[in-house]
């Protein structure tokens, strides 16, 4: 029975709608209703940290109560580029030895017991210029975690066994360098590009020894980097800045003021004569790097911003880069492969490729990335290409911001660098401006296939022919010297 049936037998009138409201045409349905969706513009308003001030300690903070945890951030200004050489192995061990070597009060076993106790999430570690150390607590444990967290920076123990235990395994790793080709060729391409400079020095067994390693040298080495004048401070997560405040006063306290400022680092002499190296192994698969000079800093600059689009078209933006698409989909070469185009922040960068590839392809690869380049200085590139990069690195944006910690984080980095506070939204209107012909004058200026230095990791017994091609080459020896072919 209908409605208005149903209506006629119980006696009540059925409604009548106007003329004007009666439907002409059916709604639309499947695609044309997708289409027919209106949306209001989506404007994406990032979480801010607030910039303040404790003890003459910059500190960031920025609130989220969604979970019951805490995270705090320690950047230190100073790091091995900022010593001289025979300080590179404290220097790296520091971290280590802060985690695992106790403290004053505490042996390591009772302190690692401290940290389950209190179920705290604890890193260390360290780069050229800076070093860092983070805490994640649960919010009421904090306060245990913190004074634990202070004690392990700025009252270290450095057990003898700690000191030991990370001797040996990095004995062992030193040992084990052959085992990762990857690895061993990027360690190895650095020395011979930046020669004795912090970038490219590796550690031997010399620099273990006990007169460059010692309990004393910690001490002192630890003293002039961890003090308050060298400090960046972050905390984030489920505490109010009232609340934080307090805690993070109590905190600096502790930290002795800087006695003297440390060295500038040095700047590098880069390596301009090109070449190619062979670091000589009995491997199935051979290690391709080239790179040169790349006349690049990090900055607000119209060059700077379009060598990052460059870069991801040439090989750092995965599958649809040039080099990617070149060497895999049509060649069938390479797995992996990709370029680089570094951006310090003091000095100029490098810029060039990485690929891995069969011993009997090692020269056809290397010729093919070298061509790739070449093409890629001569002509160019399509307005499509370009926007399609500056689309992807756009649309990524949101990414940045997945956790009030990184947001933290990347603002001390930031700091460390001498970057604006707005440098990310500096970056992508940087980026959004970048034109082909942008991308063309930065990659003629800064890009020369001839002047690549190459080296090669491999079985040269195994490459296939046309190495007289090349020159000039050099025999390249475990301890970084080499030699004529």
């Amino acid at each position: 029975m209908t409605t208005g049936l149903l209506l006629a037998a119980i006696g009540v009138a059925a409604p009548t709608l106007p003329a004007d409201t009666i439907p002409t045409s059916p709604p639309p349905v499947g695609r044309d209703a997708v289409e027919a969706l209106e949306f209001p513009e989506l404007v994406f308003e990032p979480p801010v940290a607030t910039e303040r001030e404790l003890s003459g300690v910059p500190v960031y903070h920025l609130h989220d109560a969604t979970l019951p945890l805490v995270d705090l951030y320690v950047y230190v200004h100073g790091g091995a580029a900022h010593f001289p050489r025979e300080n590179l192995a404290v220097l790296t061990a520091l971290p280590s030895l802060l985690r695992h070597g106790g403290t004053a009060a505490l042996p390591p076993d009772l302190l690692n017991r401290e940290i389950d106790l209190l179920a705290l999430q604890l890193s260390f570690g360290s780069g050229g210029s800076s070093t860092f150390a983070s805490l994640n607590s649960l919010t009421h444990t904090f306060d245990a975690g913190l004074e634990l967290f202070g004690e392990m920076l700025v009252d270290p123990g450095f057990h003898p066994e700690a000191l030991e235990v990370w001797t040996g395994q990095e004995r062992e790793r030193i040992r084990r360098r052959e085992d990762d080709p990857l690895g061993l060729a990027i360690s190895e391409f650095n020395r011979i590009l930046f020669g004795d400079h912090p970038v490219g020095w590796v550690l031997s067994d010399e620099d273990l020894g006990e007169d460059r390693l010692s309990e004393a040298e910690a001490r002192r080495l630890h003293a002039q980097l961890y003090c308050r004048d060298r400090l960046v401070v972050g905390i984030s997560g489920d505490l109010e800045w009232a609340e934080a405040e307090p805690r993070l006063e109590r905190f600096l306290e502790r930290w002795p003021a800087c006695e003297d400022p440390l060295a500038a680092p040095p700047l590098p002499k880069l390596r301009q004569a090109g070449g190619l190296f062979i670091l000589a192994k009995d491997l199935e698969q051979s290690t391709v790097v080239m790179a040169q000079p790349g006349g690049i800093r990090q900055e607000d600059s119209e060059e700077y911003f379009a060598s990052r689009i460059a870069n991801h078209i040439l090989g750092a933006g995965g599958f649809g880069s040039r080099i990617m698409a070149r060497l895999r989909t049509e060649e069938g070469l390479a797995y992996s492969a990709s370029s680089l185009w570094t951006d310090p922040r003091r000095h100029e960068g490098i810029v060039g490729a990485v690929a891995s590839t069969r011993a009997d392809q090692t020269l056809e690869t290397t010729r093919l990335l070298l061509e790739v380049i070449k093409e890629f200085q001569e002509t160019p590139p399509p307005a499509e290409e370009v926007e399609g990069a500056v689309q992807e690195i756009v649309n990524g944006y949101v990414f940045a911001f997945a956790s009030p910690s990184q947001i933290v984080s990347r603002r001390m980095s930031h700091r460390i660098l001498e970057l604006p506070g707005n440098w990310l939204e500096r970056y992508l209107d940087g980026v959004g401006g970048v034109t082909p012909e942008g991308v063309h004058e930065v990659v003629s200026r800064h890009l020369d296939p001839a002047g690549m230095t190459i080296l090669l990791v491999g079985d040269p017994e195994r490459f296939d022919s046309g190495i007289e091609a090349f020159s000039p080459i050099y025999r390249l020896f475990p301890d970084g010297s080499y030699e004529p072919w």
